[in-house]
C-alpha cells in the first residue's frame, strides 16, 4: 500500500498539487469518523453519516461545461445542456483549483472506476477536499481491489473543491460555482459546490459520450433488476418518478438505479452504489432503501426530529432533494457482478400531474421510440416559484442533462434494439388519477407494483385492452391485485368533460416539444404523436 501512496503523491504533483498530507483509500469508518472531527458531521439513530452541502443541495445545469476544442467541436450537441467553454479557461482553473487545494492542510484522494462489464472499465481517480465527499465516491464507483491498486492507472480524474470559487469575468463562467468536463486532457473540474452529485452525474457524462461512439454500447438513464428466471427489466425516468423505489424488488435481483449500458449480449451498471431521495421515505414504502441507511451510508441534507438523532424524512427544511447514497451490496438482493442479460421488459416512468395518462399502458415500438425521445414527467404547483398548475417538463431520452451527443443517436440505438430484440415496453404513471395534482389523489404504490409484476410475469399479454383517446394508448381493462376502476384515467375522473380538456392541453404540449425532433424521425414515430381531439367521441 505504501509504494500505492507514493505513487498517488506523484501523480497529484504531476497535476500541480502540493499539499503536505494525502489521506488516500480510507474505508468509510475512518472518514466518518474524520467528518465528524472535523465538527461537518452528525451520526443519525441508525448510524449513517449526516453531512450538509452547504448552499446547493442540487445540480446546478446552467453551471455545468464542456470544452469545446477539436475533439468535442463537431461531435457534442451544443444547446443549454452543453455549454462550451474555451480551453484556455479550463486550464486556467485547473491551475488555480490546483494551487487551492496545495494550501489545504489535507486532500483526500480515492481510486475507484466505473461499468460492471469489464469490457467497458474505466479507472477514475477523484481528489476531493472533505473527508465525506470522498466517502461518496467510496459508495458510488466501484472498489477495486488491493491487488488491482498496485498498478492503478486513472483513465479520468476528478478534482473537486467546494471551496474554490471562479471569478466569472475571469475564468469564463457563469457564476463562481462550475463543473467542467475536458475530454481532451480527462478531466472533471468541480468547484463552488459540496453537492456530490456533481461528480456522478459528471462521470455519466463522459460515458454518456465514449460508449456510443466508441463501443456501440446505448448508455442509459434507468434503473434495471432482473428476475429469478434471468428476465431483465429497465426502468427509464427522471428523477422523482420511481426509478430507485421500483427497481428496489424484493423478488428480483438489483443491478443499479440510475445508470446503465445495454451492449449486443446485455445489461451492466455503471455504478457501485445507490444515490436515491428520502423524502418521505418510509420502511413500509421502500423497506430496501430504509435498510440500507446504516453505518457507511451517507445522509444530505435532512434534518432531525427535535432534540433526537432520529430522522425525519417528511422534513423539507432545507431542501426536497434530501439523499442518501450507498454501496450497492447494502441492497440485500443486489446482483454481483452487476451485469445481466437483453432486458424482456422496459418501462417509461412518469410522474403525470396532470392525471391524465393511465397508470399503464402497453406501448407500440413507434410510440416508444416517441416518449423515449419526450421523456414527459410533470413539476406540481408549489415545488417551483410560480408554479400554481401542474407543469409539463420534457427531458430527451429521460436524461438530456447528461447527454453530449444529439437524443437522436440514442434514440437510433434504443429503436434497433427494441426491433432486434422484441422488448416489451409499458408506459407508467406514477403520479395522479381521477384528477390533476390538487383534486385527484396519487396512484398507491402498491397497486404500481402489482402492475409492473404482472406486466414482468407475462399476466398481461393476452388480456383485453381499450384504446385511451388522445393519446391512442393501450391500456388492459384489467390487472391482478388492481381496481379495474383505477386502470382507465378518463373512466375515473368525475368529469370526463374537465378530463379531455386536460388530455388535449397535455396532448398539445407533447406535440410542441417534439417539434425540434421532428426533422430527425421517421414518418411511423411522428405518426405515433397524440392527437388534439378526442377521436372516440
Amino acid at each position: 500500500m505504501e509504494q500505492t501512496i507514493a505513487r498517488n503523491i506523484i501523480s497529484l504533483k504531476h497535476l500541480g498539487i502540493r499539499t503536505g498530507q494525502i489521506h488516500y483509500q480510507l474505508s468509510p469508518e475512518t472518514l466518518t469518523e474524520q467528518t465528524l472531527l472535523q465538527g461537518q458531521g452528525e451520526i443519525s439513530a441508525t448510524g449513517a453519516l449526516c453531512i450538509r452541502t452547504g448552499k446547493f443541495t442540487g445540480r446546478s445545469p446552467q453551471d455545468k461545461f464542456i470544452v469545446k476544442d477539436a475533439l468535442t467541436a463537431n461531435t457534442v450537441h451544443w444547446n443549454n445542456f452543453n455549454m462550451p467553454i474555451d480551453e484556455q479557461y479550463f486550464l486556467q482553473l485547473r491551475q488555480k483549483m490546483a494551487g487551492y487545494m496545495s494550501e489545504q492542510p489535507a486532500l483526500w484522494v480515492r481510486d475507484g472506476y466505473v461499468c460492471a462489464d469489464d469490457r467497458f472499465r474505466l479507472n477514475i481517480r477523484v481528489i476531493n477536499e472533505h473527508a465525506w465527499s470522498n466517502l461518496f465516491a467510496y459508495n458510488m464507483f466501484m472498489r477495486p481491489t488491493q491487488e488491482e491498486l498496485k498498478t492503478f492507472e486513472p483513465d479520468w480524474i476528478i478534482m473537486q473543491a467546494p471551496g474554490f470559487e471562479a471569478e466569472p469575468k475571469l475564468d469564463g463562467t457563469r457564476s463562481p460555482h462550475f463543473a467542467i468536463i475536458s475530454f481532451t486532457h480527462k478531466m472533471i473540474l468541480i468547484g463552488g459546490t459540496g453537492y456530490t452529485g456533481e461528480m456522478k452525474k459528471g462521470i455519466f457524462t463522459i460515458l454518456n459520450y465514449i460508449l456510443p461512439q466508441q463501443q456501440q454500447v446505448l448508455s442509459m438513464h434507468c434503473s434495471a433488476n432482473v428476475g429469478r428466471l434471468g428476465d431483465t427489466a429497465v426502468f427509464f425516468g427522471l428523477s422523482g418518478t420511481g426509478k430507485t423505489t421500483l427497481s428496489a424488488d424484493p423478488n428480483r435481483q438489483l443491478i443499479g438505479d440510475d445508470e446503465h449500458g445495454w451492449t449486443k449480449d446485455g445489461v451492466f451498471n455503471f455504478e457501485g452504489g445507490c444515490y436515491a431521495k428520502c423524502i418521505d421515505l418510509t420502511a413500509e414504502k421502500e423497506p430496501e432503501i430504509f435498510a440500507a441507511i446504516k453505518p457507511g451510508a451517507l445522509l444530505e441534507n435532512i434534518v432531525f426530529v427535535p432534540g433526537t438523532n432520529e430522522v425525519d424524512f417528511s422534513a423539507k427544511d432545507i431542501t426536497e432533494n434530501t439523499r442518501v447514497s450507498y454501496p450497492l451490496h447494502f441492497i440485500s438482493n443486489a446482483k454481483s457482478p452487476a451485469v445481466a442479460g437483453i432486458p424482456r421488459n422496459i418501462f417509461f416512468l412518469t410522474c403525470d400531474a396532470n392525471g391524465v395518462l393511465p397508470p399503464i399502458s402497453r406501448l407500440t415500438r413507434e410510440q416508444a421510440m416517441y416518449h423515449f425521445i419526450s421523456g414527459y414527467t410533470a413539476r406540481v404547483a408549489g415545488t417551483e416559484a410560480g408554479v400554481t398548475e401542474p407543469k409539463s417538463t420534457f427531458s430527451a431520452c429521460f436524461g438530456a442533462p447528461f447527454l453530449p451527443l444529439h437524443p437522436g443517436k440514442y434514440a437510433q440505438m434504443l429503436g434497433e434494439k427494441l426491433q432486434q430484440h422484441d422488448v416489451n415496453v409499458w408506459l407508467i404513471n406514477t403520479g395522479w388519477i381521477g384528477g390533476a395534482y390538487g383534486t385527484g389523489s396519487r396512484i398507491k404504490l402498491s397497486y404500481t407494483r402489482a402492475m409492473i409484476t404482472a406486466a414482468l410475469n407475462g399476466e398481461l399479454d393476452d388480456l383485453k385492452y381499450e384504446l385511451l383517446p388522445y393519446f391512442r394508448l393501450q391500456v388492459p381493462m384489467h390487472c391482478p391485485g388492481v381496481p379495474s376502476e383505477v386502470l382507465n384515467p378518463r373512466k375515473n375522473w368525475p368529469d370526463a368533460a374537465a378530463y379531455d380538456q386536460r388530455a388535449a392541453a397535455l396532448a398539445h404540449d407533447f406535440v410542441q416539444n417534439f417539434e425540434k425532433y421532428a426533422s430527425g424521425v421517421t414518418a411511423e414515430i411522428l405518426a405515433a404523436a397524440p392527437v388534439l381531439h378526442n377521436d372516440q367521441n
